[in-house]
């Protein structure tokens, strides 16, 4: 990377702080160019010399501005020169911080070792690439005498804590930015539980990060691993033991093998084509018909304009040209790095139908439990098994749980907290059937404490081979499912705000809504039966008001439930622009009138842009179509 200019110049050139408008985490300075490394990559060299030459100062400031925050979801950000960019120097000091953190908590980390593995990201402007980046994250922790088991190929982010576990290694490193747009890079990070940190252990290792930033001797060196006895190339034993472990969740193999439904896969020009086609064949099944302009991993991303299955049929166009033309009647599509899954279903009117996260989450649910419950018909078992949720996704579940005895458990957004959720219940002797949140993400077979869109993909498909023996489509299941355990109807979408002061306006004005430390009581016609508040802590529905899942000052969150049955959550995003809401109605079963629901909760998000995010007083954007 380029690390900087000469003294003289990076302190005259950068213009004032004042101008930067993220929090800094800790600012460029004018300390000896050591702690900005040394001029290792010439690509990144140049680009600053460039704007150095041109006198760009505000590009200037974007590189070397503020150094990358590492937090719960490590690292994220664009490829290119600076300290606030994902480059050779940042993933080094990173890892530096990691390693040290690692050796502090853990005694035996020389005898377990950690997990690294990448995806198929590249910059060749600046020569950043995933495959380089965990590269040299192994140089750091092998030059320490820690052994590191480095894949020699690109895999899908749950191989990561896959072999985390199955290993009992300390920790895993996944280089990816998994759906984000093709200049972004990132640097997730699992602990030796196999799910996702969570805090204090970001708080930890950011703080080991600061106090290691001089790249240590040999650091730039990748050469030295390949002779290493310390390095190990799992790829060929965790592949055969995963397709091995997933093979316990088929259920139908003689359906399977006699299946009529023809399914198209999509892996968006990232890592899923041959592990999905592989899954397929771990469930006796013909592999998918893949999409052949996006099979092959392209860091381009050259057919889509997001690679994010999540943005819809925008990203599917090509998956239902070449669907419509073998006549298969389901597409399956992963993210970059195969952790989400969507899945599109044809109608008999010829349209396409993309089920939204949670519709496809009380499919997966209803279909996991169903079969788990064919296999154990000693019922006394209900009591130990469980299902999770996100807090922001749909309650279908706990509406399933309710009526079929067993548990259900919400966390706050994310799967680091259903991951840890889940072991932490696994240790207790639990079983866990399925988690999943709303934003495309499964977790099928809890060997993966993590979303893991290869399982989910093979395990949909036999759910629709299945319902297709009993002349039943994926749509109509959902609505028996509805009809059954209630109509759970729901809306998401979000508003474009870069102003955290504004941010902090909105929701400041919703905790003193009509005076001082008063939550609204209606909005618009609609009467609020009860809040939770994640930022402060407060939770009326509480004895003692306060809230019983984690609180975090850091973002924003606001839960309100009506008398309706309706609930809706706003809050910030952690990796975004964007305030976000979520809204659900859930109807008792036996209302079974879609439509006039659908047409409710609509009213009730019409009242809520209205009264609650006041888009024109705040200057917020809609969200693009």
């Amino acid at each position: 990377m380029a690390h900087g200019p000469s003294r003289s110049a990076a302190c005259g050139i950068l213009p004032d702080r004042g101008t930067n408008p993220r929090p800094p985490h800790r600012q460029a300075d004018c300390q000896p160019l050591r702690h900005q490394g040394s001029p290792k990559n010439p690509l990144t060299l140049e680009s600053v010399k460039q704007l150095i030459a041109e006198g760009n100062k505000e590009e200037l400031q974007k590189c070397f501005g503020a150094r990358m925050e590492f937090g719960t979801a490590g690292l994220r950000g664009a490829m290119g020169a600076g300290i606030s960019r994902m480059n050779d120097l940042t993933i080094l000091q990173t890892t530096q911080g990691f390693c040290r953190y690692l050796e502090k908590q853990f005694s035996d980390l020389k005898q377990r070792g950690v997990v690294i593995s990448y995806d198929a990201r590249a910059h060749p402007a600046s020569g950043g690439s995933s495959r380089r980046f965990a590269r040299l994250a192994a140089t750091t922790f092998i030059s320490q005498g820690i052994p590191v088991y480095l894949f020699s190929d690109i895999t899908p982010t749950p191989f990561v804590p896959y072999t985390v576990s199955h290993l009992k290694l300390c920790a895993g490193i996944m280089i990816t930015a998994s759906h984000n747009p093709k200049q972004d890079n990132g640097y997730k990070v699992y602990w030796d539980n196999g799910a996702q940190i969570i805090s204090p252990h970001d708080k930890g290792i950011s703080q080991a990060i600061e106090e290691n930033l001089e790249p240590w001797p040999q650091a730039w060196d990748d050469s030295v691993i390949n002779g290493s006895p310390l390095f190990h190339d799992p790829s060929a034993s965790i592949n055969k033991d995963y397709f091995e472990d997933l093979k316990k969740y088929c259920f139908h193999r003689a359906v399977n093998r006699e299946n009529k439904v023809k399914f198209v896969h999509t892996s968006v020009h990232g890592v899923g084509h041959s592990f999905v086609q592989s899954a397929f064949k771990a469930f006796d099944f013909v592999p998918p018909e893949a999409v052949p302009e996006q099979k092959d991993p392209d860091p381009e991303f050259p057919t889509v304009k997001y690679p994010n299955p999540e943005e819809g049929k925008g990203v599917l166009t090509l998956s239902f040209a070449l669907a419509d033309k073998t006549t298969a009647k389901i597409v399956l599509a992963n993210d970059p790095d195969a952790d989400r899954l969507a899945v599109a279903e044809k109608q008999d009117s010829g349209e396409w139908r993309v089920f939204s996260g949670n519709e496809l989450g009380a499919l997966l649910g209803w279909w996991l439990f169903t079969s788990w419950k064919e296999k154990n018909q000693d019922h006394s078992t209900l009591k130990d098994t469980y299902m999770l949720s996100s807090t922001v996704s749909s309650k279908i579940l706990q509406a399933i749980a309710l009526k079929e005895g067993f548990h259900f458990e919400e966390t706050l957004t994310g799967f680091k907290w259903m991951g840890n959720r889940a072991k932490q219940l696994i240790d207790q002797g639990k079983n866990v059937l399925f988690a999943f949140e709303e934003a495309i993400g499964y977790m099928c077979c809890p060997f993966v404490l993590d979303k893991d869109g290869v399982s989910a993909a093979v395990i949909s498909a036999e759910l629709a081979s299945f319902l297709a023996t009993k002349n039943l489509s994926l749509s109509q299941q959902l609505k028996a499912i509805y009809v059954e355990y209630g109509y759970h109807i729901t809306k998401a979408s979000y508003f474009i705000c870069h102003d955290q002061g504004t941010i902090k306006k909105l929701f400041e004005n919703l905790r003193n809504y009509d005076g001082k430390n008063n939550y609204p009581k209606t909005c618009g016609k609609f009467e609020i039966s009860g809040i939770r508040d994640l930022t402060t802590g407060y939770d009326d529905s509480q004895p003692d008001k306060k809230a019983v899942l984690p609180t975090s000052r850091r973002s924003q969150m606001i839960t309100f439930t009506f008398a309706n049955g309706g609930v809706a959550t706003i809050r910030t995003s952690g990796t975004e622009p964007k305030i976000k809401y979520y809204s659900e109605l859930c109807a008792p079963p036996g209302n079974s009138d879609p439509d006039q629901l659908k047409k409710e909760l609509n009213e009730l998000v019409s009242a809520i842009e209205e009264h609650f995010f006041q888009p024109q007083k705040y200057n917020l954007q809609p969200k693009g179509e």
